[in-house]
């Protein structure tokens, strides 16, 4: 005990001097660093590896101005270079400064552009919730601010979120607004607005919408090539090959690919994203010819650049999954074992609820593989046993196609007896019509033919079309309350409130479809508006309830009949 006592009372002399000397260190460091610039402590920052070495850079920095402003900018520099150094949380954390500081001062202009810069910082990790969050912010301040740039960028980069989590109706029309802010904007003609031209092409591919998304690929193309903007048009480029991909002109889709990887070559771009983009599309074209070699060569141009973080990234995925196709196809089992593990692995990081949209654009792919690879591995048995499994395996998918067949015939049939008769029973309303003379149906009771009549002459006028139309509005109208109004349409329309409107709409947009070519042009969504429903799953509900067909099928053999006659 004593000669423990004798070494503490020994080692506290020492920890004094210690702890004095690393004050006296950290007061010097703090001394040599006041005479540097914000620009060498940014890049200090920038440059350090050690967090007590970057918090002592930060306290130098924050010493040199007492302008909030000024210190905010310092930051925001510095999170710029994490940005593009692809570190986020780094890039996030110094935002979070330059937000505090800027706050302090209330300039509106900072705050937007700061809060945008964290929406991209939360964009590039996959954060989609918290990329929204800090958007919408910005976006409360454009809008009150009259900062027409600022909206133009936000509304911009939360389309790429709806797209992300496959709202494209959404996220196009946030495109569209967009695109009709940068008529009034500086970035028109910009890297900006070739920026905004890529997603909404994309949109349009996500669609299959491949005219318009070709469309707008070559009015990017237009602006990138004036701009000498390269990974522009390398993305666009990209897009073309896509679009072409798809309508099975497999030679332009090759000629457009080739000019991407050509612009890639020839201006030295190292950035990943288009590397990884070219590579996948130009092996994918070279496995659909069969050349499976040359697909694995390309894509094996892409394994050395991949990091760990890349793996949140969908393009990562889909080359995984082409390798492992490309290996099975010429028969490398352990290769394309490989390849099927490693999918396996980042389709469990994929399940994680931020990334769920990826997960299931290619879970489906990634189980076929699963199939396809326990039949390869599974090819040293017998072969007697493989030939009999092989065969009992396409038995049950021919008589599976059978069924699937019978049943899509069978259902035809059927749609088409409903839709004859639909057209018999339209054609017999519409003659009646024509023919039918006004008559006043005699009931002795005068203020339920007073509400009939105004029943009526709400029909002509229409107005069950109205999407505010219902039973108190209604009762107004025909000047009575809900409860008889209510009892005389049970009595007299022989059905309640609900399916006394929803019949009137449904025949108006049965007879309007048949007769309005312009009418049946629109989207299923359009006609349900313009018939006073609010949804089209509503609209759907009650047409195909009433007509026993889906509204799209009504309207597809209306077209087909004219085109015939």
């Amino acid at each position: 005990m004593k000669q423990f006592l004798l070494k503490f009372i020994l080692l506290i002399p020492l920890f004094i001097l210690g702890n004095t000397l690393t004050n006296a260190n950290q007061s010097n460091a703090q001394d040599s660093l006041a005479t540097k610039s914000p620009q060498e402590l940014i890049e200090y920052i920038i440059q350090s590896h050690n967090a007590e070495q970057s918090k002592l850079y930060e306290a130098a920095l924050s010493n040199l101005s007492s302008d909030h402003s000024i210190l905010a900018e310092h930051y925001y520099s510095v999170s710029d270079s994490f940005y593009e150094k692809g570190k986020y949380d780094r890039s996030i954390y110094y935002l979070d400064k330059a937000i505090k500081s800027v706050k302090e001062v209330k300039n509106d202009s900072l705050l937007c552009k700061y809060f945008i810069a964290s929406g991209n910082s939360y964009l590039k990790d996959w954060k989609n919730q918290k990329s929204l969050d800090y958007y919408n912010k910005a976006l409360t301040i454009a809008h009150n601010n009259g900062y027409i740039r600022n909206e133009f960028i936000t509304n911009s980069s939360i389309s790429i979120i709806l797209r992300r989590m496959g709202q494209h109706d959404k996220a196009l029309k946030v495109c569209k607004n967009s695109l009709k802010l940068t008529e009034n904007s500086i970035d028109k003609n910009t890297e900006n607005h070739v920026r905004l031209l890529n997603i909404i092409s994309e949109i349009y591919l996500d669609q299959k919408k491949y005219d318009s998304a070709n469309h707008y690929a070559d009015i990017g193309l237009a602006i990138s090539k004036s701009l000498d903007f390269s990974i522009g048009s390398i993305d666009l480029y990209t897009k073309k090959g896509v679009v072409y991909s798809h309508k099975n002109d497999n030679q332009k889709a090759l000629l457009y690919f080739r000019k991407a990887e050509e612009v890639l070559i020839n201006k030295k771009i190292t950035q990943k994203k288009s590397i990884l983009n070219i590579n996948y599309f130009l092996a994918n074209h070279f496995y659909e010819e069969k050349k499976y070699n040359k697909a694995i060569s390309y894509l094996n141009n892409t394994i050395p650049i991949l990091e760990e973080k890349d793996a949140r990234n969908s393009r990562v995925l889909d080359t995984y999954i082409l390798l492992a196709n490309c290996y099975s196809k010429i028969g490398k089992t352990n290769e394309a074992t490989h390849w099927l593990q490693k999918l396996i692995k980042l389709k469990d990081q994929f399940e994680d609820a931020k990334h769920k949209t990826i997960t299931k654009l290619h879970k489906q792919e990634i189980d076929e593989l699963e199939n396809r690879m326990e039949i390869l591995t599974n090819e040293e048995m017998k072969e007697e046993r493989y030939k009999e499994y092989t065969f009992f395996l396409l038995l049950s998918v021919c008589i599976i196609l059978i069924f699937i067949v019978f049943k899509y015939f069978k259902k035809q049939k059927t749609n088409n007896a409903r839709f004859n008769e639909l057209l018999e029973k339209i054609d017999s309303l519409e003659s009646k019509e024509k023919k039918s003379v006004q008559t006043t149906v005699v009931i002795n009771d005068d203020k339920v033919n007073a509400v009939l009549n105004r029943l009526e002459k709400l029909e002509n006028q229409e107005y069950f079309l109205n999407t505010d139309c219902d039973l108190r509005s209604m009762s107004k109208k025909v000047k009575t309350n809900t409860t008889y109004l209510s009892k005389i349409i049970k009595t007299h329309k022989a059905a309640s409130f609900n399916d006394y409107i929803n019949d009137l709409r449904i025949e108006y947009a049965l007879k309007r479809i048949k007769n309005d070519k312009k009418f049946r042009s629109f989207s299923v969504k359009s006609i349900a508006l313009e018939i006073g429903y609010k949804t089209d799953n509503s609209f759907t509900k009650h047409f195909k309830s009433k007509t026993g067909l889906n509204p799209s099928y009504y309207i597809k053999k209306i077209n087909n009949q004219d085109h015939n006659s």
